[in-house]
């Protein structure tokens, strides 16, 4: 939302949340299968300090292997 002199009115300095409107959280890993935080780190992103949030931010993106295993079934064959 702009006013009439051209300044945003909503505009904010602080971290986006990595929210991608994917809320599942993993049976096993306790981590959302959307944006890899746990069901307190989501409860509390708007209580934390822009610092604590750059922090949970960068560590995220190595969640993403945790729900990357391999659920069992048969090995492929070597070839």
């Amino acid at each position: 939302m702009t006013r009439r002199d051209g300044k945003d009115v909503w505009s904010r300095e602080e971290i986006a949340s990595p929210c991608v409107r994917i809320c599942v959280l993993h049976p096993d890993e306790k981590i959302c299968i959307g944006c890899y935080r746990t069901a307190q780190e989501i409860g509390q992103w708007s209580l934390l300090s822009p610092e604590d949030r750059a922090a949970l931010m960068e560590e995220l993106p190595s969640r993403e292997s945790r729900l990357r295993k391999r659920r069992g079934g048969r090995r492929r064959s070597p070839q």
